[in-house]
This record gives C-alpha cells, sequence and structure tokens, in this order.
C-alpha cells in the first residue's frame, strides 16, 4: 500500500511516511492510492469480531506488514483501546421511534477523537523507539482534538506534542482537559482567535519542508492520514450492526445503511465517503451547525467561508475551513490532482471557490446535508430526554435533529454518531432545562493546577503566531 498526495505532486509514500507528516509537500493531504474492496464474505467473516479486532482488520489493509509485523498491530490497537470506559469500547444505543445512536465518547476525554488518537499515538511511538527519534507534534483544536492529543501522548519519551486552541471559544471541560496537563512533553497555547485562525499558521509551518525535516514536525490532527484510517473502523462496526447484514441471504444484494454524522473539520465524514467507495453501500448525511459551508457545499457548489466563525452551543464543529474536504473531492473527482490543486489553492487564497458542475453533481449523489441552528439543537436535546431520558451532547444532537424532521427511506435503516459526552457541554445541557451527574474524572479537573501560554491578537497576528510557535519547535527540537 502506497500513498500519495491529493494534489496530485508526490506519490510513492509508504505508511511510515505519511504517519510522520503533516501535509504533503505540495500542500495536498495523503490518501491511499488504491482503495481494498469489501467484499459480503468479508463483511460476514467481520461481523463477530470485536471493535479492538475490527480496527486491526481495517488497519491491516493499509499498514503493510513489513513495517508494523500483524502480531505487533494487534498488541498496539489492543493497548491503545484498552482504557475506555465500557467493555465494547463503543456501544449503541437504541432508542423509540427508530432512532439509533452510535456512542463513540467512551475514551478518556470523553469524545470520539480518542478512538483514533489512541491508535494514532501508539503508531507513532512504535516507529520513534524503532529508531531512536523525535518528533513534535503540532496540533490545532476546535476544543476535542487537543484534549485528546495530550491525554494520549502525555509522558511518551520521543514526542514533544504543541496544542494551540481558540480561548473563550471551547467548554471550560474542553480547556481544563489540556491545560491541566504539566508533563514536560505537553506545551500548550492559548489563541485570541477561532480555530480556523489558529490553522492558518500551522499550515505555514507544515509548508516550511526544511523546518518539518530538520525537527521532525508532524501533524495529529485528521490531517494525518492514521486518524482517518482508525475512523473507517466505526462506519465498519455500524454497518456491521445496524444495516440488517445479518438478515440477508448470502447473494443478495447488501442492505443500505444511513450514517448521520456531525460535521465540523469532515474528517468523519470523508472517512465514511471512503468506507463507501470501499464498496459498503451507506447513504451519509453531513450535519453542520451554523458555520454551515460543509451543508451549502453540498447543496450548491458553494465552498465558500463565511465572514467570520460563528459561536454555537456545538463548539467543536464551529469550523469554516473543512479540510478533509479536500480529501472527498480528491475521492469524486476520479483523483483529479491537478483539478483539486487549482480549487484548493483558490479556496486558500480568497476563501471560496464554486464547484465545477461535475463535481457538485458527484457530491450531492454521495452525500446529503443539512444545518441546524442552536434552537434547534436546545429542541432535539430536550426531545430526547422527553422520550428517552437520553442525554445528548450537542454536536450529537446536530444529527438526530436530522433523524427527528426527516423519516428514514423505507427499507433502510439510519445510525446517529455521538461524537461526545455532554458531559463536556454542561452549559448547553443546562440552556436545555436539563441536569446531568459529572463524572468523578470531570469534577477532578477543577481541584487540578493549569500551565499554558498566551497567543495575543495583535495587528499581524498571523505571523506573530508562527514566529511564536516556530520558537518552541526550535526550543524543545
Amino acid at each position: 500500500m502506497q500513498y500519495c498526495s491529493t494534489r496530485g505532486g508526490v506519490q510513492g509514500w509508504d505508511f511510515q511516511d505519511v504517519l510522520l507528516s503533516g501535509y504533503a509537500p505540495d500542500g495536498g493531504m495523503f490518501m491511499p492510492e488504491t482503495l481494498p474492496t469489501l467484499t459480503p464474505d468479508t463483511l460476514r467473516s467481520w461481523s463477530s469480531l470485536s471493535y479492538p479486532q475490527l480496527v486491526t482488520e481495517v488497519c491491516s489493509l493499509f499498514i503493510p506488514t513489513e513495517l508494523i509485523p500483524r502480531a505487533d498491530l494487534d498488541g498496539l490497537v489492543s493497548a491503545a483501546l484498552s482504557g475506555f470506559a465500557v467493555p465494547g469500547v463503543v456501544s449503541l444505543a437504541r432508542l423509540k421511534g427508530g432512532l439509533c445512536v452510535l456512542e463513540l465518547f467512551h475514551g478518556e476525554t470523553l469524545a470520539f477523537k480518542d478512538l483514533a488518537m489512541t491508535c494514532t499515538v501508539r503508531f507513532l511511538d512504535y516507529f520513534l523507539r524503532k529508531e531512536s527519534r523525535r518528533a513534535i507534534v503540532l496540533v490545532g483544536t476546535s476544543g476535542d482534538t487537543g484534549g485528546s492529543a495530550i491525554q494520549s501522548a502525555r509522558g511518551l519519551g520521543g514526542v514533544d506534542v504543541v496544542v494551540v486552541y481558540p480561548r473563550g471559544r471551547i467548554t471550560l471541560v474542553q480547556e481544563k482537559q489540556m491545560i491541566t496537563c504539566l508533563e514536560d512533553n505537553i506545551h500548550v497555547f492559548a489563541a485570541d482567535g477561532s480555530s480556523d485562525d489558529i490553522d492558518v499558521p500551522i499550515r505555514r509551518l507544515f509548508s516550511d519542508q526544511e523546518l518539518v525535516k530538520q525537527h521532525s514536525l508532524m501533524s495529529l490532527n485528521s490531517v494525518n492520514w492514521s486518524r482517518v484510517m482508525v475512523q473507517l473502523a466505526h462506519f465498519i462496526y455500524a454497518y456491521l450492526h445496524v444495516s440488517g447484514l445479518e438478515q440477508v441471504e448470502t447473494g443478495a444484494p447488501l442492505p443500505a445503511l444511513e450514517m448521520v454524522v456531525p460535521t465540523g473539520g469532515a474528517g468523519n465524514i470523508a472517512a465514511g465517503c471512503i468506507v463507501k467507495q470501499m464498496g459498503i453501500p451507506l447513504c451519509l448525511v453531513a450535519m453542520t451547525n451554523a458555520n454551515d459551508i460543509v451543508h451549502r457545499t453540498v447543496q450548491s457548489g458553494d465552498f465558500s467561508m463565511a465572514t467570520n466563525v460563528t459561536q454555537t452551543m456545538a463548539p467543536a464543529i464551529d469550523i469554516q475551513d473543512p479540510y478533509n474536504m479536500e480529501r472527498v473531492f480528491w475521492l469524486l473527482s476520479g483523483r483529479d490532482g491537478a483539478l483539486v490543486k487549482g480549487m484548493m489553492e483558490e479556496f486558500q487564497h480568497s476563501h471560496r471557490h464554486t464547484l465545477p458542475e461535475a463535481l457538485h453533481k458527484q457530491l450531492s449523489q454521495v452525500l446529503t446535508a443539512g444545518a441546524v441552528r442552536d434552537e434547534g439543537i436546545v429542541e432535539t436535546m430536550q426531545r430526547c430526554w422527553k422520550e428517552n431520558q437520553y442525554l445528548l451532547c450537542p454536536h450529537t444532537a446536530v444529527a438526530v435533529w436530522h433523524h427527528y424532521h426527516y423519516p428514514p427511506t423505507a427499507g433502510v435503516n439510519r445510525c446517529c454518531i455521538a461524537t461526545a459526552s455532554p458531559a463536556k457541554f454542561q452549559a448547553a445541557v443546562q440552556k436545555a432545562g436539563l441536569t446531568l451527574d459529572l463524572p468523578e474524572a470531570v469534577r477532578a479537573l477543577d481541584k487540578m493546577s493549569t500551565r499554558y501560554l498566551a497567543l495575543e491578537r495583535g495587528q499581524d497576528w498571523g505571523k506573530d503566531w508562527e514566529s511564536m510557535l516556530k520558537e518552541t519547535v526550535w526550543w524543545w527540537a
């Protein structure tokens, strides 16, 4: 298995090269040059696997045994997923009215990011130890990614993690999960801006190939292919357990499954598109909050940022630059690197692009999309509690809103992805007039010491932040 850039300028990289990098040298994102096909027989053979076993099978399709032998891969994934709060790692909640929720938030930071992050950090540590190397990980976060990266990498001898989060735009729990980590290899910055603002200097740093190479600079955002790769597993898991596959006779067409996905940076929806291209008949629904660029792109081909990022009750998807859509565009354009390069360079320069008609047609055939305002989030949280005594986080409510307003297609089962625990979003729960018992791990955050540095928004904030982050990289290298 080899990897190439979505912008056509890089081919033939292996998994280790891709893991230990951020953006491709041509500014694109890494993708497998070919995708394996999942046959009905393969899917049926996987239906009895545990979640860690399924993750291992999926990863083995993209990581050759000469890089990570199968026994080592089994051990890495098993260790990565051993600390989750439920025995099955993930769980399905089957509620009234056909509502099915796939809970992906049982990791240490109570968010779905833990599933892929723990595995990716184990893979990273494996290669670094093998070669007696160090790496510096640079992470921009809209709330959940930073905490997950920190918890997964804290105390690792070969990795320094630099995390930048948008001060005042995430919940207190999200913030405390980052700034209470005092390990020497963790460095946290609070930036006076949005998560999209943070991405500007980070992308610039990764475009400096000399810096990247000299200091082994890499990303643990979903820019990193490994994050997306591990996320393929929960789409496959949902299909195996919700689609009704077990009721279909051998040789009959595979049943479809509708997956409703809260969408911000679009890494999750990109994973769903990849699984669909691997042969699983998924009907994908990308649901956004008021930051609705993905919704507008699917509906009308309008891939353009709004003037400002709107702060909502679902802060982890308060994103106007859904960078993983580049992977989706590449897949659906027939892997046309030149087309994607032109599109994305125009978007990065002007913050807007109108999709070519043929690409928009393909996109609208593969994805449906919607957008939900805060009022809809509140109403959904209230209704789900009233009908099921089941508490949704505001991001999961964005997906469940779709279920309440659009009945499933006859004969097609539906699964909504729950990306985070409501315990991380106490203000949203209170706004909905609901209450929750906080886990002890969340309550304990209030008693812990904190450490972080501020990135102030001056006149030339983009270059100032870039310089400060670069100095941090030099210092810890």
